[in-house]
């Protein structure tokens, strides 16, 4: 098994220079915000989809723009709004009055990249046909089925359900995502540098493509060949039973705060996530750090809070790293 570690590490050294190649040119234009970098990084060579909550401002859809750049890929943006129709995402038949034929017209997630905007801002029917294509990557237009190309990806924003005019997402719809990640302000020194670009009158940097399409899909290949010990299999299953079961792992305190723990997919998409760390790290094993690591994106949307941890003011995240201090590392 050492062996083939050490193989495989031969095998992902290149790819591992190339991704912090990537991160190096995106942040030509984002400042900060490596957290986010990250788990947008692990949706792509995944295949995960990503949900970003924050508020406006906080570089989200500049920084996917400045991925699809870096990485060679057909970027879309929707702007997800309380008047949108299904059509308008997926596209539509069009009838041709000249010989009374009907042609597709696709709609914008017909893309590599697909960035949905505010999707809690439309209503529920919009919502669920963007989701239907994240799971089955195809559409249905008419009676002809299409297939999305690889890599596919959504990379779907939302405000702070607190915000007026917003729809949340239903938990089961939400369970799709790989990971929600939290995007929060810029520290003092990272206001500071944003100021530096913004006023310095700086031409803005050329950004470099590092990754073409069928190195993603290699990278993807890769990820699935880096090793995840037993032990660390048991180390992720205990992290997420604690969810549902708290006082298992000492934790009965939270029982009566955590309406629904999260599902089988979060142990799936745990160990997945951590793959994709291990391998940016240039590592051919999982270790328990990269499992802490992408713990709190990928459970945080995933457990349902209780009224009663709402009363309390006690965050999902707050949950999270209880458990993540309880449960035994490996």
């Amino acid at each position: 098994m050492y062996g083939q570690i050490k193989f495989l590490e031969g095998k992902i050294a290149d790819k591992a220079a190339k991704i912090s190649g990537v991160k190096a040119e995106l942040a030509k234009v984002i400042v900060g915000q490596a957290a986010m970098v990250d788990g947008l990084l692990v949706g792509l060579f995944t295949g995960g989809h990503v949900l970003l909550e924050g508020l406006p401002g906080l570089a989200k859809t500049l920084t996917v723009k400045a991925l699809s750049q870096v990485v060679a890929l057909q970027f879309s943006r929707i702007q997800f709004t309380p008047d949108m129709l299904p059509a308008d995402l997926v596209g539509t038949m069009i009838f041709n009055p000249k010989d009374g034929s009907f042609s597709p017209r696709k709609g914008p997630v017909f893309s590599n990249l697909v960035l949905a905007d505010e999707i809690n801002r439309a209503p529920a029917k919009v919502q669920s046909a963007l989701l239907e294509v994240m799971q089955e990557k195809q559409v249905t237009l008419g009676s002809q089925s299409y297939a999305l190309e690889e890599p596919f990806l959504v990379l779907a924003t939302q405000n702070p359900i607190e915000q007026e005019g917003t729809y949340p997402l239903p938990e089961a719809q939400v369970d799709r995502f790989m990971m929600k990640l939290k995007v929060g302000y810029p520290t003092r020194e990272e206001e500071r540098e944003i100021l530096n670009r913004v006023t310095g009158f700086r031409e803005p940097l050329p950004l470099a493509k590092i990754l073409e399409k069928e190195e993603i899909l290699e990278i993807r290949g890769l990820i699935e060949q880096v090793y995840l010990d037993e032990k660390i299999k048991e180390y992720i299953v205990d992290l997420v039973f604690a969810t549902r079961e708290p006082q298992t792992v000492g934790l009965g305190s939270l029982s009566p705060l955590i309406e629904m723990g999260a599902s089988p997919r979060a142990s799936i998409t745990l160990a997945i996530a951590a793959k994709a760390l291990a391998l940016f790290n240039g590592k051919g094993f999982v270790t328990p750090q990269e499992v802490k690591q992408v713990a709190p994106e990928v459970l945080r949307h995933r457990i349902l809070a209780s009224y009663e941890a709402e009363a309390e003011s006690v965050s999902t995240d707050e949950m999270i790293g209880q458990i993540l201090g309880k449960v035994k590392v490996p």
